[in-house]
């Protein structure tokens, strides 16, 4: 397949002109020893890939037989900026992943558009996990660093917002030591998550089992007055405040089987198969985060009944009712909506009391009850 600029092989994809508003842009300086810093930055980056940067965009896309424009396809799927000239910022790797994905699409196993999708939400979840687990080291190195001028009494102890060049180069440092070592944790996890999702799909798709619809139980858990701390705290404390609220909902969601969505800085969602464990998240959360010195209390809204999933995320209107809920639930309160009643009412350990009906925006009339753990006199023997 001919392109423009030469030819570069035959490609699983379709050639397409580029878009016209791309400019030809400057080629990237190559990365320079980091100023009053014992590191070399490309040395570190080298480090971190594995292997040289030895390699220009063709010789890449030419080891690999595929086109230019298919490669250029692949890479903006990664998310990783277009590269116009032919300086060397590639590596074997990068061959050996876009032949991979040509291979696939080539062999007929997937067609160009799933290829291109399943790249995409590799690209998203690498991404967000890179910077995640880059912050966490530099966090650590700040905090050693700022104990260790606290002291010695050094002026300017005090943590910084932004990570300064010589912890930013310890960052680095660190995480070229760790990236060959945590890589299998990488693929393992890949392999359990993707087990556990085909899992639930198989279930899903089974009448016998649940249904025709797919059938969750829905929950939001908010920390309450965030708002008025976020004015209070310190942009590093409220930092930490909000790692510790994801470490200890995840702790919570995950030791009752239950499946944690999404975290949004002062707000977790979560969903579960059954009523029952989603009840016991959210009453051990309220319980939990209550006897936490730092974190406020929590307030919780569940709903049962269907939702739509799409991307990793969950939609629908149980899940906005759900959301809503949540927010006219009471400090350290846990509200459910009439399904979730209805099948926790069956059950030992949980005590329902009906709440006044009330008309939510965007949802309507709904009858919510609160939900405690029932006294131990009063539970059914099972």
């Amino acid at each position: 397949m001919t392109q423009a600029g030469g030819s570069e092989g035959t490609g699983p994809w379709p050639a397409e002109p580029p878009p016209a508003s791309l400019p030809e842009t400057a080629p990237e300086p190559e990365p320079e020893p980091l100023p009053g810093v014992d590191v070399d930055a490309k040395e570190v980056i080298e480090r971190l890939l594995g292997q040289t940067l030895e390699m220009g965009r063709r010789d890449v896309t030419r080891e690999a037989g595929v086109s230019l424009l298919s490669a250029q396809k692949f890479w903006r799927a990664l998310g990783f900026p277009v590269v116009y000239t032919d300086d060397e910022l590639f590596t074997g790797a990068d061959v050996d992943a876009l032949r991979a994905v040509a291979g696939i699409v080539r062999d007929g196993d997937i067609d160009e558009t799933l290829a291109l999708a399943m790249t995409r939400a590799v690209a998203r979840s690498a991404d967000r996990l890179a910077v995640w687990q880059a912050q966490l080291v530099a966090e650590a190195v700040e905090t050693e660093k700022s104990e260790q001028r606290a002291t010695e009494s050094v002026a300017g102890a005090e943590t910084r917002v932004v990570p300064s060049l010589g912890t930013a180069a310890e960052t680095a440092q660190r995480m070229a030591d760790l990236a060959d070592r945590f890589e299998p944790l990488l693929v393992y996890a890949w392999r359990r998550h993707l087990s556990a999702a085909i899992s639930r799909m198989l279930a899903d798709a089974d009448p016998a089992s649940y249904g025709l619809v797919k059938m969750r139980s829905v929950g939001f858990a908010d920390l309450v007055n965030f708002t008025s701390l976020v004015r209070k705290m310190s942009e590093r404390d409220l930092a930490r405040l909000v790692h510790r609220f994801e470490r200890l909902s995840a702790d919570v969601i995950t030791a009752h089987g239950g499946r944690l969505i999404k975290t949004v800085g002062d707000e977790v969602l979560f969903t579960t198969v059954q009523a029952a464990p989603a009840a016991a998240i959210a009453l051990d959360l309220v319980e939990t985060i209550s006897q936490d010195d730092v974190l406020p209390e929590v307030r919780c809204g569940m709903a049962r009944g269907p939702i739509v999933s799409s991307l990793g995320d969950v939609f629908g209107t149980t899940v906005n009712r759900a959301s809503r809920l949540t927010a006219v639930a009471q400090s350290g309160s846990v509200l459910v909506d009439a399904p979730m009643a209805r099948e926790l009412a069956t059950l030992s350990g949980f005590q329902l009391t009906g709440q006044r009906r009330r008309i939510l925006r965007g949802v309507g009339p709904v009858s919510p009850s609160m939900l405690r753990r029932a006294p131990a006199e009063g539970r059914r023997p099972t």
